[in-house]
């Protein structure tokens, strides 16, 4: 980025700036907050304790759920509040980390596919930052997740970080995250459940006969059995978390904590995990509040509140809870302490990629109906993925699928698109299986959620309205939360405005061709994906489609690609698709491959490029301090994950070799990518 722009953004972002440091100032000089010593008597504010697991959802005894084993949440919930209505802002771990950190959302913040690492705004501290400083010990055993670096988060973070280690009468924020309910922790079979129930006394057992099966499943031993698995887990789960209670009653703090209980987004299952149905993003929420601080509860012990929560508002609810001011960069609400603002309207949630697998979905919650918004409907609902499709359910449903023996709900996961709007009521459809976008009767209830979806998304300034490639050229070493608020450099509306038709129709296929003549690249892109999504029917705009071939913009390029060969004119498409998987851009070359799984038997004769390009892809560690075109730190030393986009790109062109060759290795493409990642 030019010194020019980077001027611009100082200027354009010093109002949001003063109003940060303003509040930040405020929090670390409230007076009274702090002994001499720099840490707060015991007492006066409360210890935090967040025990976190992973990839699940209310499945326990104490939210109505008849299979579920659960003795110790279900008691901490007798003695606590239980929140009926909370959700996830993302339904995978980085993206909702990374606003559970911040209180600001991850498209916002640029951190919304998983995995990579971003630059960090310097306008976002992490809310544990301002625990600290106000004399609080922090630490976190042990997963972060964040999508960037956070040394000042923690006063300790590690897999032995414990409020043991605090000093003297030094009030702790502690976050203790279990892994055992994980989606990689439950796939696996009938003879590693018997071993692990073994462990069990026999009432906590799970027996797969009587295993609840959503009718979105097919009723098979394969998915009774991974369904048995999954709550197996949560039993496990449960066991830690009595034990990590019962560290705090031994150290005699239980009278001084406020104990929270939740999830990082629901269930790791298919239509939980990476999807914006209820199962992938309600979540159990418990809070636990002693005698000395029931006060600061909004129910008696034992009760339920249908609040509306999202895992946005928990940032700055921690500060609420400490006495400390809010930060008006946080995008979320406090829904307890001295601040709690007062209960909202909609809760929203965002997917994008997820390892190779690109969405562009979003969602939008009041408190009985869910709107979903999918920007890539011409994506099939349930794509190939090389960490999720060796899970048993997965594996299930696709030779189910294979062999024709799916057929009604069984068969909506294998759909090869998706409705461009979804809506549910989910009062009367729990499943979310009756889709009223096009009912007459709902269709003030889908504006309403559509427009508000809208209006969230230019007030937070989503990134998500930019491909990946794209996003990283713009920022080239900023943080795209920054970049964002420069006004020439992401004009949110007219992305949007161009976004809004994609799947709508063939009405709108004139507009979008001009769209292709845009100056702004991010708009010509989604005139090439809404022609694209259109799939034949974009045929009138096939001399349009051949121009925009030639475009500057990469993104550009692959998406007019995509809908060329949907056109018949794939001897010209493919080659391009082809040649963009040897680009220098991890995240072109992802589109690129998904591009051709789309295209499907069109690409077979160019099938021996497509295997030498594989061949060319270098998913072991590459050479410290090289940097993509895009400006990419996916191959700096600060990177976690240096290699990791190189992988997802040979797992999603290894997909289309394997659609071309008419087989299907999911196994054997899972074992060889988590080799070569672990280098």
């Amino acid at each position: 980025m030019s010194e020019l722009r980077k001027k611009r953004l100082v200027a354009q972002d010093r109002r949001e700036f003063l109003k940060t440091s303003t509040a930040s100032a405020v929090a670390l000089a409230a007076p009274g907050l702090l002994a001499r010593s720099g840490t707060r008597i015991a007492g006066e504010r409360p210890n935090i304790l967040w025990i976190t697991c992973e990839d699940m959802s209310p499945n326990l005894g104490c939210y109505g759920d008849d299979y579920a084993k659960t003795p110790v949440l279900d008691r901490l919930a007798a003695e606590g509040v239980r929140y009926d209505h909370a959700f996830a802002s993302a339904p995978v771990c980085a993206p909702t980390r990374s606003g559970i950190i911040t209180g600001v959302y991850a498209c916002s913040q640029g951190t919304q596919n998983l995995r990579q690492e971003i630059p960090r705004s310097r306008l976002i501290p992490c809310y544990t930052e301002y625990l600290r400083k106000s004399g609080y010990y922090c630490t976190n055993n042990s997963k972060e997740d964040y999508n960037f670096r956070a040394p000042e988060a923690w006063d300790e973070s590690s897999q032995t970080a414990h409020w043991r280690k605090r000093a003297p009468g030094q009030p702790f924020f502690s976050v203790f995250n279990i892994m055992d309910t994980h989606q990689g922790q439950v796939r696996y079979g009938q003879d590693e459940l018997e071993k692990r129930n073994s462990k069990l006394p026999p009432k906590l057992r799970h027996d797969p006969a009587e295993a609840p099966i959503p009718p979105y499943y097919p009723d098979t031993l394969a998915v009774r059995v991974n369904m048995a698995a999954y709550y197996t887990q949560i039993t496990l789960m449960d066991r830690l978390v009595g034990e990590i209670l019962g560290q705090l009653e031994e150290d005699g703090l239980a009278n001084d904590t406020i104990v929270f209980f939740y999830p990082d987004h629901g269930m790791g299952l298919p239509r939980g995990k990476k999807w914006l149905y209820d199962t992938g993003l309600r979540i159990p929420l418990i809070i636990r509040f002693p005698k000395k601080y029931q006060h600061l509860a909004p129910t008696p012990p034992g009760a339920v509140t249908i609040r509306l929560i999202s895992t946005i508002d928990l940032a700055p609810t921690m500060l609420s809870l400490t006495g400390l001011p809010i930060p008006g960069y946080m995008q979320g609400s406090a829904f307890l302490g001295k601040a709690a603002a007062k209960p909202q309207a909609y809760v929203f949630g965002a997917n994008h990629r997820v390892d190779e697998v690109v969405d562009r979905s979003l969602t939008v919650r009041d408190g009985r109906y869910r709107c979903i918004r999918n920007f890539f409907p011409h994506r099939p609902r349930m794509q190939f993925s090389w960490f999720s499709d060796v899970s048993p359910i997965r594996q299930e449903i696709r030779r189910l699928h294979r062999e024709g023996k799916l057929d009604g709900h069984n068969a909506v996961l294998t759909a090869d698109r998706m409705p461009a709007e979804e809506l549910y009521d989910t009062q009367t459809d729990p499943h979310e299986l009756a889709n009223l976008a096009n009912s007459p009767e709902h269709r003030a209830t889908l504006e309403r959620l559509r427009q508000r979806l809208y209006a969230w998304m230019v007030e937070i300034k989503d990134f998500g309205l930019l491909s990946e490639s794209e996003m990283h050229q713009r920022a080239r070493g900023m943080s795209p939360y920054d970049v964002a608020r420069e006004t020439d450099g992401f004009p949110v509306e007219r992305l949007l405005e161009a976004a809004k038709l994609v799947g709508m129709g063939t009405e709108h296929r004139q507009q979008l061709v001009a769209y292709l003549r845009d100056s702004d690249s991010g708009v010509r892109w989604w005139g090439a994906v809404g022609l694209a999504a259109l799939g034949a029917d974009a045929r009138p705009a096939e001399q349009a489609l051949r121009v925009a071939l030639e475009d500057d913009s990469g993104s550009v390029r692959v998406a007019a690609a995509e809908a060329l060969c949907h056109c018949g004119a794939e001897r010209e498409a493919v080659p391009a698709l082809v040649k963009t998987l040897a680009a220098e851009d991890p995240f072109l070359q992802c589109d690129a491959a998904l591009a051709l799984q789309a295209v499907g038997e069109k690409a077979k004769p160019w099938l021996a490029q497509i295997r030498q390009a594989r061949e060319n892809i270098p998913i072991r560690r590459p050479k410290l301090g090289t940097q993509t075109s895009a400006g990419s730190d996916l191959y700096t030393p600060t990177n976690r994950y240096p290699n990791y986009m190189a992988a997802n790109v040979y797992a999603a062109i290894t997909h289309v070799i394997e659609s071309l060759e008419g087989k299907w290795e999911p196994q054997a493409l899972f074992e060889k990518v988590v080799r070569e990642i672990s280098g």
